[in-house]
């Protein structure tokens, strides 16, 4: 059955394939058939089915993509730079970035992180265990004024 498959049957299915592991956007779809050595022609036209029947959006992928690293949670800022690197144009980001805060209580999630974190830190000399929680925070991609505010509130 597999060798009276034309390449771009081939391309189809290697493409499904992927996308039932997880959602990907265009850009990480074309990089991993461009790597399984597919011409040009074949990735668009592969491309191109794909949105035709509605298996590959990029606004459905970063929407999802937000809503499993905010159940992490992640910050916003760390949420960009992820989504930029699976190549994701930025009015798509800042879309869905800007949906995703409407239901996210950012403020509430840092100071709950952070007094998580602080209770970790008991030992610790206070300055030492600010630092710690400051920098886990700023790994996380939260804003540094929101984390600064939260640190003052403890």
């Amino acid at each position: 059955m597999e060798k009276n498959l034309t390449l771009s049957e081939k391309a189809r299915q290697y493409a499904f394939l992927l996308l039932k592991y997880r959602l990907r956007s265009e850009s990480e779809l074309r990089f991993r058939l461009k790597r399984k050595n597919f011409s040009p022609g074949i990735i668009d036209s592969t491309i191109e089915f794909l949105k035709g029947k509605a298996f590959l959006d990029d606004e459905v992928f970063a929407k999802a993509w937000i809503s499993s690293r905010l159940q992490k949670p992640f910050g916003f800022r760390r949420l960009r730079q992820e989504l930029k690197l699976k190549g994701v144009g930025n009015k798509v980001i800042e879309a869905q970035i800007q949906q995703a805060k409407k239901d996210f209580p950012e403020e509430e999630i840092i100071l709950s992180l952070a007094k998580e974190k602080l209770k970790k830190y008991k030992g610790v000399e206070p300055q030492k265990a600010r630092q710690r929680v400051y920098g886990f925070l700023v790994r996380r991609g939260f804003c540094v004024e929101k984390i600064i505010e939260a640190m003052e509130q403890l």
